[in-house]
């Protein structure tokens, strides 16, 4: 509740009230839902805050989530709000851009200017992935052009493949890539002489010149163009992405991941790609799960003391 004084009207005090829930999840991807998910269920009243940007919006399937392979991203999001939307767990459409603590609880800014309030907060704004400048490499995101082979691997296989060595871990990727099909390609200048010798024992054939574009026909990819304006006949590429994790809520908090979902900060938690990079959505539902219970079992505790104002209760 915050009042502002109005000298207009002589010190009349108005209240602006900011509904206040058990607990605000920011982010609505795979981490966030399954977090909403385990505390309605735990009687928990929860407010879901969503961007609606989430990072493999451009993949048409995810794959390796157990009964959900092949589904497509989208579908899965829909389904969690209706799962959730059962335990009384709400969501709200809206960018989070600040957020504060206020007493015992925290408050969170919106992009319209509208706050929410919780009394504990779980943070699962995930990250975006950074594509090098490749000219076309972006359009064909998500489609026959990828990160993770444990994702898209299966899709290509046994197809004529390229890896981009636009960062140091495109070697190793390109290790990985071999699983899927015998016939890889390396493109990069400045392979150190150790990379190398690893890619030549896979089998994995290296093309010292940069990708400047992607050649297209038909809506598929059908190859690169190299530094030299040649040419070289490719079905898919795998390129190691850069990540900006959105962690800008939990910086401002002072918070960095600890354990079991909680932070630095206490009544903060985070999950999944926020504080993970690495996780994939299986993971990151997991961890959504994790931070949840963690927190549910915090709350108890806090619960059982005997000044339950100290809790924000």
């Amino acid at each position: 509740m915050k009042f502002v004084n109005s000298a207009a009207s002589g010190a009349v005090w108005v209240a602006e009230v900011v509904e206040m829930y058990d607990v605000v999840v920011v982010g609505g991807g795979a981490a966030g839902l399954n977090a909403a998910l385990v505390l309605a269920r735990a009687r928990r009243r929860v407010l879901v805050v969503d961007a609606g940007e989430p990072r493999n919006q451009p993949a048409a399937h995810m794959h390796g989530f157990l009964s959900r392979d092949g589904m497509p991203p989208g579908e899965l999001l829909a389904v969690g709000r209706e799962e959730i939307a059962r335990y009384g767990a709400e969501v709200r459409a809206g960018r989070a851009e600040s957020v504060r603590r206020e007493g015992a609880g925290f408050v969170v800014g919106l992009a319209d200017g509208s706050e929410v309030a919780g009394h504990r907060l779980v943070v699962t704004t995930g990250l975006r992935d950074e594509l090098p400048e490749v000219e076309g490499l972006r359009e064909r995101w998500g489609a026959d052009v990828a990160a993770c082979p444990y994702c898209h691997g299966w899709e290509v296989r046994d197809q004529p493949l390229g890896v981009l060595g636009t960062d140091p871990r495109g070697a190793h990727q390109a290790l990985m890539v071999r699983q899927w099909s015998a016939d890889v390609v390396f493109f990069g200048s400045g392979l150190d002489e150790p990379d190398r010798a690893k890619l030549l024992a896979r089998g994995i054939r290296v093309v010292d010149s940069d990708v400047v574009k992607v050649l297209v026909e038909d809506d598929k990819l059908v190859g690169v163009e190299l530094a030299d304006g040649s040419h070289v006949a490719r079905s898919a590429l795998f390129v190691p992405t850069g990540l900006s994790v959105n962690d800008g809520l939990l910086g401002q908090l002072g918070a960095e991941h600890t354990a079991d979902g909680r932070t630095t900060v206490p009544g903060v938690y985070a999950a999944g790609n926020v504080v993970d990079p690495m996780a994939q959505v299986v993971i990151a539902a997991a961890q959504g799960a994790k931070a949840a219970m963690t927190l549910n079992n915090d709350l108890v505790l806090a619960e059982a003391t005997l000044d339950r104002r100290v809790h924000g209760l």
